[in-house]
């Protein structure tokens, strides 16, 4: 007896398979043909008419289903027109700034701009140094902070856990050792005391490294990332808050 692997076809598909291998099946001793052959020779041509049928509708279906033009698909409109900010990276090339001023020197306040800087981002880049300028001065300009940058720098020092940039309390001596990171630094200050870009940190007024996870670094709407320093924007205070 011969096996059959049938496919998956319709009901009277496989019928139609069924009547071709019929066909071919010797007679029974009584003379007749089996019972698969009698009903061969019915339901075979309907079979095909029907499968012929379907295949066709089917066709028709898919010829039916109407293409997409490319003509049809509509852009989407402008983010600023949908009601969306997209924040736009910096158009200042900082290391041309830098070289625009040769050497610095200033006051009091330049040199506390110019040893914070150095203590707390000279191993950063030219940019995220002038980022951590954008704080500092930020805050210099903030009702809720000193008004002046060695205000700024120093506030908190000497009181437990107070300080508020840690190279001031940390006990380790601020001595310079670097002098050639000092006078590019120096130049950084002087460029950000002169009206200096403040476009990388969207009016930061925190930030910290990458190694550490402050408390408040939860509460507070983060605005940027550069190098190793993560910045925030706090709100400025009122007499209701």
């Amino acid at each position: 007896m011969k096996r059959l692997n049938f496919l998956r076809l319709p009901m009277f598909g496989a019928m139609a398979c069924l009547a071709a291998v019929a066909a071919a099946a010797p007679a029974t001793a009584s003379g007749e043909a089996p019972a698969a052959a009698r009903i061969s020779k019915i339901s075979a041509p309907a079979a095909d008419t029907r499968l012929s049928l379907l295949l066709g509708q089917q066709r028709d279906d898919v010829e039916i289903v109407p293409a997409v033009a490319t003509t049809e698909v509509e852009p989407l409109p402008a983010a600023a027109e949908r009601g969306l900010s997209i924040a736009s990276g910096s158009s200042q090339d900082y290391d041309v700034l830098l070289a625009s001023l040769p050497q610095a020197k200033g006051d009091a306040q330049w040199e506390c701009l110019t040893e914070a800087l150095y203590f707390e981002a000279r191993g950063e880049s030219v940019k995220g140094q002038f980022a951590v300028a954008e704080v500092i001065l930020n805050r210099v300009d903030s009702p809720d902070y000193p008004d002046d940058i060695c205000g700024v720098v120093n506030q908190g020092t000497g009181r437990k856990y107070a300080c508020q940039f840690s190279y001031t309390c940390d006990g380790i001596p601020d001595t310079v050792n670097d002098r050639r990171s000092w006078t590019k630094l120096g130049r950084i200050a002087a460029i950000m005391m002169d009206d200096g870009p403040r476009e990388l940190t969207a009016g930061a007024t925190h930030y910290h490294t990458t190694a550490v996870n402050p408390s408040w670094s939860k509460r507070i709407p983060r605005t940027a990332a550069i190098g190793a320093h993560l910045f925030y924007r706090e709100a400025t205070r009122t007499a209701s808050n």
